[in-house]
């Protein structure tokens, strides 16, 4: 199994070590296992592991699911992971989204501000941040070939039953927070829903031999 590596920020190692994997049913861990078997194919083979996670507007669930991912792989010290998102459209990546990774310990910082912010989200001191925009799943910033395309939404999996350039699709659908938009649960949903696809990354990353 992976081993851990603590240079995280503390605030998120705290979060981490919340974690609970007991919570994760055996129905989920089927669904986790393709991705743990792409992650484990590519690491012992060397490779690098491209994953890009998909939903239709890139705005909540797959910009959660990014920044967690790229987190856990460092946290296990899995090398040559990188971490995408994008959408069968663009929006905007969601601010109650942001807050939700601030007030996990992410330091996070807007770097333009639009209608399409751009938003630099770090994890560790000494580690590249993460730059977190909305844009659709074939945007250059995104991979083209050798990618493991991660369908985070069940309307972006039915939409997009072929991702080009993917070497494998994998539905992981995420249940969306943003029904609870503009109500008093808004806060503890985005919580919820950031704190589920922590821990199912956290779990798919502690399976990997490295």
């Amino acid at each position: 199994m992976a081993t851990t590596k603590t240079t995280l920020f503390t605030e998120i190692e705290k979060v981490i070590s919340t974690l609970n994997i007991d919570t994760i049913t055996d129905e989920r861990k089927e669904i986790l296992q393709p991705l743990i078997d792409f992650i484990q194919l590519k690491a012992t083979s060397s490779q690098e592991i491209r994953i890009n996670f998909i939903c239709t507007h890139n705005s909540r669930r797959s910009h959660l699911s990014q920044v967690w991912s790229q987190t856990m792989a460092h946290y296990f010290d899995i090398k040559n992971v990188f971490c995408y998102s994008g959408g069968t459209e663009a929006t905007a990546l969601f601010p109650m989204a942001a807050e939700t990774l601030r007030n996990s310990g992410f330091q996070i910082k807007t770097i333009s501000k639009n209608e399409n912010p751009v938003y630099s989200i770090k994890y560790a001191d000494n580690e590249h941040p993460i730059i977190g925009f909305s844009k659709k799943l074939d945007d250059d910033f995104n991979p083209k070939s050798e990618f493991a395309a991660i369908m985070t939404c069940d309307s972006a999996n039915e939409a997009c039953p072929f991702v080009p350039g993917a070497e494998k699709r994998i539905p992981i659908t995420f249940e969306d927070p943003k029904a609870f938009d503009n109500t008093p649960q808004q806060a503890e949903k985005y919580k919820e829903r950031s704190l589920q696809i922590a821990t199912e990354l956290f779990f798919v990353f502690s399976q990997i031999n490295s």
